[in-house]
Order: C-alpha cells, then structure tokens, then sequence
C-alpha cells in the first residue's frame, strides 16, 4: 500500500500554481524530501516540459517508489538517497530546487547544510523553492503556527519554525537572492530564491 498524506492533496494544487511560474523555464529539478511520493508524481505530471528527480533518506524510498510505480509519468525519477546532513550531493548539477515543509522538521545545522548543498548543485539562474510555515522578524505569523511549533518540539526538540531573514542569510552565504514570497493557505508561504553566484 503507498503511503498517503492528506496534507499533500490539501496544498498540492496551490504549490502547483506557483511553481508553474517558477519553473516555467525549468528542465531538471532537484526535490529535496520527497516524503510519500504524492507531490513528485502530480507535480511531475502537470510540469512535462521538466524532469523531477526525487530524493529522501533510504527509509522513504519503497514508498515513493511505489507511487511512481503506480501514478508517475515517464519523467519523474526514481529516488536518490540525499540525509543533507551525512549524504553525499548529486554530483550533477539542477535548474531547480524544490522541498515542502522540510526546514522546520530539521535541526538547524541541517538546515544550514540544506543550503550550502543547494549552493552547490543549482546552476546560476536556477531557482529554489521552498513551501512551508516560517516566522516574520522573530514572530509567529499565526496562533496556528505558535501551537504548530509547540507540537513540533515536542516531538523534535531540535526543530521548529524558521525565521525568513535567517533562511534568507543561509541563502546569501550559498550565492541565491530572495526573489519572490508567495503567500499560501493555511499560514504557509512559498520563498522562492534564485542562484546569483558561484
């Protein structure tokens, strides 16, 4: 049986919205975390023009392959085994990044290694996109979001919501430049950073 997250029918099509802009001039795009599979394959589908190369730790792998067993179209591919924080990157290069709700499920030394991974593989000119809850200068942008992050610690001691102005400082020290802030529902936003520099 593939695994299923409601979350992912919930925001699917609103992601999908944004990264038709972002990604429009894309053709090979890095998701980091890929979770269930379910973003891959309906993201995958709706983009033909790119390929979508699926990574995640080796524990997430029969599910999302499962998924393109069953629903992926030809050109989404089979998962690579990325833990940001053990695993050696691709060693080739992408014009897109894309992860969902991945910054706040890791500790922050990851989050930092997410980035300078990032750095590494994302051509100049390419973009990366990044969905999830973040806070504004320190503060939570909604009592949801406050009550999301006490449930988080308590699971994760090591996570928790991430402020947009330190993702943007991890962004820098990487060569990207925010470009734009898609707001989405739920109190989650899309940031969407482009590669600027070597």
């Amino acid at each position: 049986m593939k695994p299923f997250a409601e979350s992912c029918t919930q925001n699917q099509q609103h992601i999908l919205n944004v990264l038709q802009k972002e990604f429009a001039d894309a053709r090979h795009v890095l998701e980091i975390g890929s979770g269930t599979g379910q973003h891959a394959v309906f993201f995958a589908r709706a983009l033909p023009h790119l390929v979508w190369q699926t990574s995640d730790v080796d524990v997430h792998h029969p599910g999302i392959q499962a998924w393109i067993d069953d629903e992926g179209p030809d050109n989404v591919r089979a998962p690579l085994s990325l833990n940001v924080e053990i695993d050696a990157w691709p060693d080739t290069t992408f014009d897109a990044v894309f992860s969902a709700n991945t910054a706040h499920i890791m500790g922050w030394p990851e989050v930092e290694m997410m980035f300078t991974g990032i750095g590494q593989v994302l051509e100049q000119g390419g973009r990366f996109c990044l969905y999830g809850p973040f806070n504004i200068d320190g503060k939570f942008t909604s009592e949801s979001n406050a009550r999301f992050e006490q449930w988080l610690k308590s699971q994760h001691p090591k996570s928790g919501i991430r402020d947009q102005a330190e993702l943007d400082l991890l962004a820098t020290n990487a060569g990207l430049v925010r470009r734009a802030t898609h707001a989405m529902p739920a109190n989650n936003t899309i940031l969407v950073w482009e590669k600027t520099r070597g």
